[in-house]
């Protein structure tokens, strides 16, 4: 037995990865409140803990791989919920929170919005908005690996969502919906040697890179194929790379967006780019 303030300082001290200190620190909450239920009061008071060090050594290891934290718990948390994740779906992003919460408050006048969020992953897009919205909402993604762990948090949490295998770049949408919401993938080939190694090596590069050279892709496409599926009022929004975002704006507003808007999130990066049909 030890205590659990005994057991922080082992992991943080035997995590060796190029991070700050700060983002080592959170990763070792993370293992000790999911692993052990400790959480950071518990530390604080020293709680007596029994673990088997075999264990923590196997997960210390998995860390210093520069496997993402999230994969090794198998979970996430996102808008208030735990997501089951694996490296078949990207991990959902704090930033993306942004992008629902703006959502959610745009759909408190229209009842019972029809929802299409492309290219799901974890669902963890569409089971919010299922589950803070009186909707009707759908979801499409290219993997079936990616449906059927966004069936089964949707499963797990009891939110209403349709998920169908779709390819948007080789399929049109064929359903009407009063709002479109994507994070497509959106970083170009280049930038791949920029990338941390817990996202380029553990990631699934299908959610993470444009095919080919244009990183803006998925979003043209995407926003021809939601002028024709979306109901008159309709809206079509977008997480973006803040890189990009004048770009964004330009394809939708080409394609038939008006009253284009770009919201920035806690750090003051341009992260959504949202659009209305008139």
């Amino acid at each position: 037995m030890t205590n659990s303030k005994e057991l922080f300082s082992e992991v943080v001290n035997r995590i060796n990865l190029p991070e700050d200190k700060a983002e080592i620190e959170s990763i070792a909450y993370l293992l000790l409140d999911k692993k052990w239920n400790l959480t950071r009061t518990h530390i604080l008071t020293q709680k007596q803990v029994t673990v088997n060090q075999t264990e923590v050594d196997a997960y210390i290891n998995r860390i210093n791989t520069h496997e993402p934290i999230q994969y090794i718990l198998g979970e996430t948390d996102f808008f208030g919920r735990s997501f089951r994740v694996t490296p078949d779906v990207l991990i959902p992003r704090p930033e993306t929170e942004l992008l629902v919460h703006e959502i959610i408050r745009h759909t408190k006048s229209i009842n019972q919005p029809a929802i299409l969020d492309v290219g799901t992953g974890s669902g963890c897009i569409a089971i919010s908005l299922a589950l803070e919205i009186p909707s009707v909402v759908h979801a499409i993604d290219v993997s079936l690996n990616a449906l059927k762990i966004a069936q089964e948090n949707a499963t797990r949490l009891n939110a209403t969502v349709t998920f169908n295998l779709q390819d948007i770049l080789k399929e049109p949408i064929t359903q009407k919906f009063d709002l479109i919401v994507s994070n497509p993938p959106y970083i170009s080939q280049q930038e791949k040697q920029n990338m941390k190694p817990n996202v380029l090596n553990y990631e699934p590069h299908t959610a993470l890179f444009a095919p080919g050279e244009n990183a803006l892709l998925f979003y043209k496409v995407i926003a021809q194929r939601a002028h024709q599926a979306l109901n008159p009022g309709g809206s079509l929004w977008f997480e973006i790379n803040e890189h990009y975002a004048k770009e964004i704006c330009e394809i939708m507003k080409a394609n038939g967006f008006e009253a284009v808007i770009t919201l920035k999130d806690w750090n003051g990066k341009e992260r959504v780019v949202w659009g209305r049909i008139i």
